[in-house]
């Protein structure tokens, strides 16, 4: 009886001294989270790249040399395009103020007089002042917040450092951590495998394809704005991208306001050029790329993927773009293989010892 005691006592001890090293290592690891998780994300999308690399230099000169090659042909660019973004933003601000200023808006302009003095003379409300106040306190958000930025400019250009950093030793070590990750899940290798291969198809089907998607869907749109004359494409690319991975969203509230304004100080030409383009292009394109890219793949719902970009953003930030349908695919990949043994009379078999 007191040998049994003394067993029990031994296994509470030890399970609660590595729940108490696994909160440690949490606590060490949570600052590095994100930078971790984005070096994560790189090392998968690049990782065929890679591995053709190590193939003819060895794997510490292959992943120093695809470490720089993501730098150079992906971080380089985005950094870019983010102070691009930044400074096509102020000047949109500044364009906006100026337009309305100058009373620049044709038939919408009239129809908001319309509306401001209709607002005056059965409600009582001064439209202009209270656009006025939510400018003057959006204003002091700004201001309240310019400081955090300049803290957040230091934090990220850190960040970007351990994401480098990590992504050598991702490439790098990538085979053996796979093989660490397969034997930390306790099922056959059979099994095992199968679940891999198909959070992989989920993943590459669902995140890959919106992304790329996306992304084409952002270039041909910007280029519209561009061809029209409108300013800031850039920006406006970047929001459409961004905006294309929404399910059910997509770009068009951006063009079609884009397109309206057009109509609305006349210049109907542009505006069908860019309805032309950002609804007859990129519509196909869409039509085009999203059923190649996912062929022969089981593929997230829309809903899924809605959800997972806005909880994954919620959640992890930018970085929830990429993780949060990864997490969703990921999660109903085991899902359909327990459903799947539960019904042919069992579940998915434990790895033997």
């Amino acid at each position: 009886m007191t040998l049994h005691v003394e067993q029990r006592f031994g296994d509470i001890l030890f399970y609660g001294v590595m729940l108490l090293l696994v909160y440690f290592v949490f606590l060490i690891f949570e600052p590095f989270l994100v930078p971790l998780g984005w070096a994560g994300v790189l090392a998968v999308v690049f990782y065929s790249w890679n591995k053709r690399v190590e193939r003819r230099m060895g794997p510490t000169y292959a992943a120093a040399l695809s470490t720089a090659g993501v730098t150079v042909i992906l971080i380089v660019p985005v950094l870019a395009l983010t102070l691009v973004f930044v400074r096509e933003g102020v000047e949109i601000a500044h364009t906006v103020q100026t337009s309305i200023e100058s009373g620049n808006f044709g038939w919408l302009g009239r129809a908001w007089t319309w509306l401001v003095d209709y607002a005056r003379a059965h409600g009582g409300i001064d439209l202009p002042d209270l656009l006025r106040q939510a400018a003057a306190r959006f204003g002091q958000f700004l201001a309240a917040t310019l400081g955090q930025v300049v803290r957040n400019v230091v934090v990220f250009v850190f960040e970007l450092f351990v994401t480098l950093f990590a992504l050598f030793f991702f490439f790098r070590d990538g085979d053996r951590i796979m093989k660490y990750l397969r034997g930390l899940l306790p099922f056959e290798q059979r099994t095992r495998e199968e679940l891999i291969g198909s959070a992989r198809d989920l993943i590459f089907a669902s995140v890959n394809a919106s992304l790329i998607v996306a992304s084409a869907q952002g270039a041909i749109c910007g280029s519209a704005f561009a061809i029209v004359g409108l300013p800031s494409p850039i920006f406006w690319g970047i929001v459409m991208a961004f905006l294309s991975l929404l399910p059910f969203i997509g770009a068009w509230p951006v063009w079609l306001s884009a397109a309206i304004w057009l109509f609305s100080t006349g210049h109907g030409v542009r505006g069908l050029i860019l309805v032309a383009i950002c609804a007859g292009v990129g519509g196909t394109i869409d039509n085009i790329l999203r059923p190649a890219l996912v062929a022969g793949r089981a593929s997230l719902s829309g809903l899924l993927v809605f959800v997972g970009v806005l909880g994954g953003i919620a959640v992890f930030g930018l970085l929830g773009i990429v993780l949060g349908p990864i997490v969703l695919a990921t999660a109903i990949s085991i899902l359909n293989l327990y459903t799947r043994n539960n019904d042919a009379g069992g579940l998915p078999t434990p790895a033997s010892d």
